[in-house]
């Protein structure tokens, strides 16, 4: 289905395939649950890491998508301050609370997963790097390692 309007339509062409990449990391065919997963965790990033690094985030994310992040945001009191990986999956786990055990934190290895292979490299090893040694762990070993570079290098 064509919209008339190629942005709208490209938009909607993308963020399927950011969908579809978080269906495969989930193993699921539920594209309801895919779409929820994504949107709790870039919920809980978005509010984690500020508002300015949620910007230039934002800006590498397809236009639908975008909205999606924003979508009830409240830049007050942001960043949020989890540190440990209990508190922020159980920040993700409050916008999906029928989740099973296990479900919440292969949703943040799925969602960060796809981030890591659709944003640009730089900006996602500078979002691992803003992020606690203990959040790190969800990002894929490239993004982990080269935020652990830039850290060292910085110091």
């Amino acid at each position: 289905m064509s919209t008339g309007l190629d942005t709208f339509d490209k938009t909607v062409q993308e963020s399927n395939l950011w969908l579809k990449d978080v269906m495969e990391r989930l193993n699921t065919l539920d594209r309801h649950h895919a779409y929820s997963t994504l949107r709790a965790v870039l919920h809980a990033l978005r509010d984690r890491i500020g508002p300015e690094n949620a910007a230039h985030l934002s800006a590498q994310l397809p236009m639908l998508l975008r909205g999606l992040f924003y979508e009830g945001w409240d830049p007050t009191g942001k960043p949020t301050k989890e540190r440990s990986e209990t508190e922020f999956l159980a920040r993700v786990a409050a916008e999906l609370p029928r989740a099973e055990e296990g479900e919440v934190e292969r949703g943040v290895y799925a969602v960060f997963d796809v981030l890591s292979k659709r944003i640009d490299r730089g900006a996602a090893v500078k979002l691992a790097a803003i992020l606690p040694q203990e959040l790190r762990k969800f990002w894929p070993a490239f993004i982990r390692e080269a935020a652990h570079e830039r850290l060292s290098g910085a110091a």
